[in-house]
């Protein structure tokens, strides 16, 4: 990096034949592409809603100035100058720190086969979007055709379609199970598309980032849109951004916030450096920082409000199912133990004839033993039937009858809080309101409290069900999707969805394998003759081979192994390498004399105070908070087991011994190349100086080395 007002001697003569952007807006939606990503959509929201909604926001934006902002500079700076991928980059600036390259090519090259994998998953969603009803809607039949599937009565239709007809996933890690072809055909098809973006690098992937970026902020808007005029929007979106101060005391949440920034703005990838190298060497990277680092944090601050105005419509939804009688959960089975002839109709007396049951839900009654048929909604329970005419028991009772008085019981809250005091004190039907209910129920405590005590009455809580949060998968393949259940039109929400997801992380995706492939031409691995269409074709496709192994049925375990070891640690110790690298190996000095050049002002105090002290010191604190809370307990793992005593939770388990080894390699592989680099670079500078040592020779300055 030099100094001159012309390109020093670390930049080759041949650069100036390297690809540039058409535009500086492509430039920007390449960059917010890349950091904009799938974790604004799922993760986001999920902290600031679980640490202390708005108050989560200080600790947010205080990362943002002096972790965030000052680290993403440095990268984009050291890009546009050496005009480099990220192994050449860290070679040209001190050869002692090369392997900081080549590590940050590996993480790379990690993240890119388990993240693809997550859009072969929203990809197979998107695919079974385009039916009605959704797949995920229903519980299927089972082999014998008499009844519906137990796993999936025993859980919920959407998770049934997650765990079970997208992963069919086992209930161990140690059992592989066998290959999964629909999701090795969805991910054939992931990879192929990504090639067809990526084939001449940003001369494709320039051209199809307007689409990519553009599309999930529409979609965004229409989901908001939507979600405010949906009833529980209001109490959504103050349910996240209520401010809760007193959380703040907690360290974790300000360890989060600090994590957050850094992988939503997706540092130490080597993307942004592999980015920023086709940008002229004049460009003002400082406002191109401080701009697309502002952008992703409101896109998380938008998709946040989208998100929660729908899961607060998801959650009022759900409290009136708690209250209301004729709108009833998903719940497990349950059986109307009344003994009709086999003329009755459900929800009529014994012996008599009632009105048929709508085509949506139908529902026979069987006699004693024989199960009754939902036929969409999966449930056991349907609106047509007259419940004050019925008796319900779970379906644990083994065939034995219920309270043979002809009235609405209530079993494990399938059956309404309404109805139970309606049925307890002989009120006329539909005389208690869901608004009146709490009051109703409040003054019954107070007047009769030994009876109100006897009921098996559910807790119907508003925030109970707002407090229903989730991340990662678990968010949009379970907890938004039944959110989407509940719209008017769901398929057409859920193409929606699922589309913007894919685009999302296919944008994001082209920045990773820039950070791939970039390198791989600057350090020349294949001759020259050979295009760069068959570099990119190679490199997609041993990425589609290694990335097969989470197409297993226990591949989610192993991709939630990858996204926790083989990414969080070694990105922390990398950041931290870079900004050592060029602020105390190459010179603050120095570093500030190439951003004059490149944007004819000087860094200004709160850049070289956060490049000096305040960003290295907020990366050794999250590293070392890291390593304690990696330390306080051995890893483990979240098993879907239907033969788990509180199934559907999910079983907790330790990881076996031969995993833990795997976690570790992949914890500190790509960090050997730092220390492995280093000493081939002391030997070799050793033999050099063996060669020198007669007096008609001395060594030559090299060019192309800062230290």
């Amino acid at each position: 990096m030099a100094q001159a007002p012309s390109p020093g001697p670390l930049v080759d003569s041949c650069e100036d034949e390297r690809p540039r952007w058409d535009s500086k807006f492509q430039y920007l939606l390449s960059c917010i592409g890349f950091a904009v990503g799938l974790g604004n959509i799922w993760r986001f929201p999920y902290l600031c809603q679980t640490h202390g909604g708005g108050a989560f926001l200080i600790p947010y934006f205080i990362a943002l100035v002096f972790e965030g902002i000052p680290l993403f500079h440095i990268e984009l700076a050291i890009g546009q100058r050496l005009r480099r991928g990220s192994i050449g980059v860290w070679t040209a600036i001190c050869p002692y720190l090369g392997g900081v390259g080549l590590g940050c090519f590996t993480v790379n090259l990690l993240v890119s086969l388990y993240y693809n994998t997550v859009l072969v998953w929203v990809l197979w969603y998107f695919l079974n979007s385009f039916q009605y009803p959704l797949p995920w809607s229903s519980c299927p039949l089972d082999l014998n055709r008499t009844g519906l599937v137990g796993e999936c009565q025993g859980s919920s239709p959407v998770s049934y379609f997650w765990y079970r007809q997208t992963l069919n996933i086992t209930a161990d890690i140690e059992d592989s199970g066998t290959l999964q072809w629909r999701l090795v055909m969805c991910s054939a098809a992931c990879w192929a598309v990504l090639y067809l973006c990526v084939i001449r690098g940003i001369e494709t992937t320039g051209k199809a980032i307007y689409f990519t970026a553009l599309f999930p902020y529409l979609v965004l808007t229409i989901f908001l849109i939507r979600g405010l005029t949906l009833p529980g929007a209001v109490e959504g979106l103050m349910y996240l951004f209520t401010p809760d101060m007193q959380i703040l005391q907690n360290p974790r949440v300000w360890l989060d916030a600090a994590t957050q920034i850094f992988f939503s703005l997706s540092l130490a990838f080597g993307g942004h450096i592999a980015l920023a190298s086709y940008n002229p060497p004049r460009n003002n990277c400082k406002k191109d920082a401080v701009t697309i680092a502002l952008v992703n944090s409101l896109t998380s601050l938008y998709a946040s409000i989208t998100i929660f105005s729908v899961m607060g419509f998801k959650a009022t939804n759900d409290y009136r199912q708690c209250l209301d009688s004729h709108h009833l959960p998903t719940v497990p089975p349950f059986r109307y133990l009344s003994t009709p002839s086999s003329g009755d109709r459900c929800g009529a007396p014994a012996g008599s004839v009632g009105p048929e049951p709508s085509q949506q839900g139908r529902l026979r009654c069987a006699a004693h033993g024989k199960r009754a048929l939902s036929s969409v909604l999966g449930h056991f329970v349907q609106r047509d039937c007259q419940p004050k005419q019925v008796t319900c028991c779970s379906a644990d009772a083994r065939g034995a009858l219920c309270a043979q008085k002809p009235r609405l019981t209530p079993s494990t809250g399938a059956c309404s809080n309404i109805l139970s005091l309606i049925n307890e004190f002989d009120f006329p039907e539909q005389s208690i309101p869901r608004d009146d209910y709490p009051a109703v129920l409040m003054r019954l405590n107070t007047t009769q409290p030994d009876r109100v005590a006897q009921l098996p009455l559910k807790a119907c809580c508003l925030k109970d069900f707002l407090d229903k949060s989730a991340s990662g998968p678990g968010l949009a393949f379970i907890v938004f999707t039944e959110a989407i259940l509940h719209m008017p039109g769901a398929p057409g929400w859920a193409v929606l969805f699922f589309g913007m997801l894919f685009t999302l992380g296919l944008s994001s995706m082209f920045g990773n394998m820039e950070g791939i492939i970039t390198p791989l031409l600057d350090v020349g691995v294949l001759p020259k003759g050979v295009p760069k269409e068959a570099l990119t074709g190679l490199a997609c496709l041993a990425s589609f081979l290694l990335a097969t192994c989470f197409t297993l049925q226990s591949g989610s375990y192993w991709l939630e192994i990858f996204d926790n070891f083989a990414a969080s640690l070694n990105l922390i110790i990398f950041a931290f390498l870079e900004v050592v690298g060029v602020i105390y190996v190459y010179g603050m000095r120095r570093f500030c004399d190439d951003i004059e050049w490149m944007t004819g002002r000087r860094p200004s105090l709160y850049w070289k105070l956060s490049w000096w002290a305040v960003s290295p010191m907020l990366l050794l604190g999250i590293l070392l908070a890291y390593i304690v809370l990696l330390a306080q307990r051995p890893p483990s793992y979240k098993a879907w087991s239907p033969q788990h005593e509180q199934f559907p939770s999910r079983e907790e388990k330790l990881y076996p011994g031969w995993v833990r080894v795997i976690c570790m390699l992949l914890s500190f592989l790509p960090l050997l190349w730092v220390p492995a680099v280093a000493l081939a670079q002391l030997l070799a500078q050793h033999r050099r100086r063996l060669k020198d040592t007669q007096p008609d020779t001395s060594m030559k300055p090299e060019e192309g080395r800062g230290c």
